[in-house]
């Protein structure tokens, strides 16, 4: 049976081990700092990145894969003799990427079968879906199989963040420059999620420590779940995170990973945050 390639693009953060067991195909987003543009995990590092952040005035610029990228994806997918392509994206509201995999799909029509999913989600959110979607290609589903398995995950998923610092969201033009320095006085610690495919404001709490326990609970209440993972850039709380989380029922074991360039660019350096993937309803006890 020729196997289902599944490609998702760098803003799902799945860690490179996962990419390489599943033979994941990963499109990266691109990043330009002034003049100096970079490809996503390709040409700049998670460590440069953040180097480069500390020592900029303004905050980056991030950028869609072209539909040439895709599209050369697709093609590998073809020569090595697989039957399509499931692709799944990071949310079509906040990235031209869907758009992007999309123009690709009707390019090579002719060539091979491709079906690209909004997933509606970001970082390990989206990551989770790939991971779900990529073990059942591996288990041999059909292609209209695996299309349909991804968008019942879809409203499985969920991500809430707590933002260490308000820097990237001053440099962004997002917070006004009194009002971040109240909350940077304050130790305010602004706590997001994803709400109908978009980053929201999920609240505030005054200390790091309260701010943590509050990521803790709000993934306990979507327990049990199916897959779980906590992620992070440059942060200092893993190990504290995680074993607040350790005693959440979860099928699979918890996964870090790393936030990557898209997310990290506008949550700046400490950002913490768990995503998972809720248990389907027959497996809920």
């Amino acid at each position: 049976m020729a196997k289902i390639r599944v490609v998702c693009d760098s803003a799902g953060d799945l860690p490179q081990s996962e990419l390489d067991r599943l033979e994941i195909t990963m499109v990266s987003l691109s990043i330009r700092f002034g003049d100096e543009e970079f490809i996503d995990r390709v040409t700049l590092s998670s460590e440069e990145f953040w180097r480069r952040c500390a020592q900029s005035r303004t905050l980056p610029e991030t950028s869609a894969p072209s539909p040439g990228a895709f599209r050369a994806a697709y093609e590998k997918a073809a020569s090595d003799g697989c039957a399509g392509v499931v692709v799944l994206t990071l949310s079509a509201a906040l990235s031209g990427t869907y758009q992007s995999a999309v123009v690709a799909r009707d390019a090579v029509a002719e060539l091979i079968d491709v079906r690209v999913v909004d997933t509606e989600a970001i970082s390990m959110a989206q990551g989770l879906i790939a991971v779900d979607v990529a073990e059942r290609a591996n288990g041999g589903a059909t292609l209209d199989e695996l299309e349909q398995h991804a968008l019942a995950l879809k409203p499985r998923v969920g991500i809430v963040a707590m933002l260490d610092t308000l820097d990237h969201l001053i440099k962004g033009g997002r917070v006004g420059g009194a009002k971040a320095l109240i909350g940077q006085v304050l130790s305010i610690k602004p706590l997001l999620e994803l709400r109908d495919g978009i980053v929201a404001e999920a609240g505030r709490q005054r200390t790091t420590a309260r701010a943590m326990a509050s990521l803790a609970a709000t993934a306990a209440a979507h327990a049990p779940l199916r897959r779980f993972a906590l992620v992070h850039g440059q942060s200092a709380q893993v190990a504290t995170l995680s074993a607040m989380v350790a005693d959440i029922a979860t099928e699979f074991p918890l996964v870090i990973a790393d936030i990557g360039l898209t997310v990290g660019t506008h949550g700046g350096p400490g950002l913490i945050g768990l995503t998972w993937l809720e248990a389907a309803a027959d497996d809920r006890h």
